[in-house]
């Protein structure tokens, strides 16, 4: 996955032009990505979610590509419109898109899994919004940072106390170079 995230962000570097589409800087915004069904499905982790990122996005502007089961839960909650006052929704995007505005954030705040390693492949600090995470190991390294949704006060807490810190340097998942040391085992054996 690392060595794809590489790839592909370099890839974005060249093709994609979301930036400039949405007239954004680097390192200007917080890019969010919420769609668990644990935090879409309950009333109170939703709400606690967007109030609080609602609150962050009146100091640094917030931009959430919206997924269809969050923005039914909007929809049904009837938040929609107020979180759209807020946060700039955009639609889906796609994959180099999605990279770019990981790459440029100063802050990713998510409940994604893959999200949360991109991030840290990108040295853009996260904060989970989950009670839990599958990448310890990032949390361990500074990178990331668990923040339950139990209120708005927690969320906008834990976005605003992750702004501007970086982790340490580590690699637990490669140097970027895994293809080609498997490239050099499979020559080595022919």
């Amino acid at each position: 996955m690392y060595d794809a995230s590489l790839y592909y962000g370099g890839k974005a570097e060249r093709e994609s032009s979301i930036l400039q589409k949405l007239g954004l800087d680097p390192k200007s915004y917080i890019l969010a990505t919420i769609h668990r069904a644990e935090n879409t499905d309950d009333p109170a982790r939703l709400l606690a979610i967007f109030k609080g990122l609602g609150a962050m996005a009146e100091k640094v502007p917030i931009i959430l590509p919206l997924h269809p089961r969050t923005r039914a839960a909007l929809e049904r909650e009837g938040l929609l419109e107020e979180v759209s006052r807020r946060i700039l929704l955009i639609g889906a995007v796609g994959y180099l898109e999605m990279v770019m505005l990981e790459k440029n954030a100063r802050l990713i705040a998510t409940d994604s899994g893959g999200v949360q390693k991109e991030a840290f492949f990108y040295r853009v600090p996260c904060v989970t919004l989950r009670n839990e995470t599958e990448w310890i190991e990032l949390v361990d390294l500074g990178w990331n940072c668990l923040t339950p949704p139990l209120s708005a006060a927690k969320v906008f807490a834990g976005v605003r106390n992750a702004l501007g810190k970086l982790g340490v340097p580590g690699h637990p998942y490669g140097n970027g170079d895994a293809a080609q040391n498997i490239v050099a085992a499979l020559i080595s054996r022919s």
